[in-house]
């Protein structure tokens, strides 16, 4: 059948149709369409609000409304902490490992080829004699000192007297050499040689550490100091900053907000994460009622970990009266008991 025919049998049976019926056909599309819409259209339905909703969607909801689940209270707590600023200081059994294994690989080493890196004669040699004749006595003395300790429980011999009183003609013979080559400098080599060997170190003790100024984020430079807040009550006033979560708020928003108003917002602060670290459950009294129809028989207070990079606590002295920066060590001094056995394994040692 060719097209023209075809063409003449359509025009034969939509001839009798009316205009209408006509438009209605014209109008009944091919296939059909989903109606889409952008992200940043309005919706003609409301969604359903969420608890992991963030913090410019929550300000839409104006809830004070605390949280309440199966009879308990949920709490946000903030356990802000300053890490460490310094190294700490090594323990006898690193300082005698290091020395062992910098022994053991000046030892192992290939000869330094002297002349090939400095002039003969010059200053540069001269120095580099002094300092290699320095560091075989120190390690001839660290050395001794072992040997010495080691022989103590033992009876002493013939021969370990020989060996000490050729050990000891060996340190002096290398102790003269140091104080022939200390001779053989000028004046000048010895300013210049001052002037490079000279390197000020800043002191590990702080001036907050002599006071015991424990609000100040200056001191224990080689701890991680954590920050507890001090409550306007007798029992249980020392704690980390903490308050209700509100309907329609996550606990890292909570922990935000309380801490903002705890401690005021010249803080700079970075949330780990948006996972609790830990919680702490502890009841209530029977006759405890705090803004709320439900029945609350406990709370259950989740921690929210968190660095502080710059700024300072700024106490409200409403909620907060006062707040120091302490280590896991020191915070047994200030929390209850019950408390420190909740949150010491949150807390670093170091």
């Amino acid at each position: 059948m060719t097209s023209m025919l075809r063409r003449q049998i359509l025009r034969v049976a939509a001839a009798p149709l009316s205009t209408a019926a006509r438009f209605q056909i014209q109008a009944i599309p091919t296939r059909p369409t989903l109606a889409t819409r952008s992200y940043t259209s309005e919706s003609t339905t409301e969604a359903p609000l969420k608890s992991n909703i963030s913090t410019s969607s929550s300000a839409l909801v104006s809830s004070t409304k605390d949280l309440i689940i199966n009879g308990h209270r949920i709490v946000a707590g903030a356990v802000v902490s300053r890490q460490p600023l310094i190294l700490r200081d090594l323990t006898s059994f690193e300082n005698e490992y290091f020395l062992y294994q910098k022994n053991l690989e000046r030892g192992t080493a290939a000869p330094f080829a002297a002349e090939f890196y400095f002039k003969k004669g010059s200053v540069a040699e001269r120095r580099w004699k002094q300092q290699e004749a320095q560091r075989a006595a120190n390690s001839l003395s660290s050395s001794r000192t072992t040997t010495t300790t080691t022989s103590s429980s033992s009876s002493p011999s013939s021969s370990s007297s020989s060996a000490s009183s050729g050990t000891s003609n060996s340190s002096a013979g290398t102790l003269k050499g140091v104080d022939t080559a200390d001779n053989e400098f000028t004046e000048e080599e010895n300013h210049a040689a001052a002037l490079e060997a000279k390197i000020d170190f800043n002191d590990r003790i702080t001036d907050a550490d002599r006071k015991n100024d424990v609000s100040s984020l200056e001191r224990a430079l080689q701890r991680t100091l954590y920050l507890i807040v001090k409550k306007s009550r007798d029992q249980h006033a020392w704690q980390f900053p903490q308050g209700g979560v509100r309907v329609c708020e996550n606990l890292q928003e909570a922990a935000g907000r309380e801490l903002q108003e705890e401690c005021g917002k010249n803080m700079d602060l970075w949330y780990v994460g948006r996972a609790p670290i830990g919680h702490y459950n502890y009841s209530h009294p029977k006759d405890y009622q705090k803004g709320s129809s439900a029945i609350v028989t406990g709370t259950k207070v989740f921690f929210m970990k968190a660095h502080i990079f710059a700024g300072q606590v700024q106490v409200d002295n409403m909620e907060i009266v006062d707040f120091a920066w302490v280590t896991k060590q020191e915070m047994k001094d200030y929390v209850s008991p019950e408390y420190y056995e909740a949150v010491k394994d949150m807390l670093s040692d170091f």
